[in-house]
């Protein structure tokens, strides 16, 4: 079973890796470059429930897979999947109440956003570490 699992663990790994780097070093700053101020913040809003989904998927599917071949390595992706979960369904929605607040002229709102979105950050870096360990590993065992 390992023989089947171990490529679909990796796989999966490498897919959240991937998606979560290529979001955060191309996808973001490019619409941010690219865009008006206005209209990135639109397209990123529009595109973080599909990148958290994303993670999700590939990190959780990778955690599954895993679980019994490497521990560490399913905590590793188990981290980002959780971590994509939480900013998903808990932070995303605080951090664009708190944007919109901003933009209505809420003055204590803009430090509300700055700090759930430090927060998502850090979450992100966190899973993002831990699907790298993950991938490590699943190399080294491989």
């Amino acid at each position: 079973m390992d023989i089947i699992l171990n490529p679909i663990g990796f796989i999966a790994s490498a897919l959240a890796v991937g998606g979560m780097v290529f979001f955060s070093a191309v996808v973001a700053p490019a619409a941010f470059i690219k865009l008006e101020e206005e209209q990135a913040v639109k397209f990123i809003r529009g595109i973080f429930p599909w990148y958290y989904l994303y993670v999700i998927i590939t990190a959780g599917l990778g955690a599954l897979t895993m679980l019994t071949i490497l521990p560490w390595a399913s905590a590793g992706l188990a981290v980002a999947a959780a971590g994509a979960f939480i900013s998903r369904q808990g932070l995303m929605p605080r951090i664009n109440g708190a944007r919109d607040q901003a933009n209505d002229g809420d003055t204590d709102a803009q430090a509300r956003f700055d700090k759930l979105h430090k927060l998502s950050v850090r979450i992100n870096g966190i899973g993002l570490m831990g699907a790298i360990v993950a991938i490590v590993l699943i190399a080294i065992h491989s």
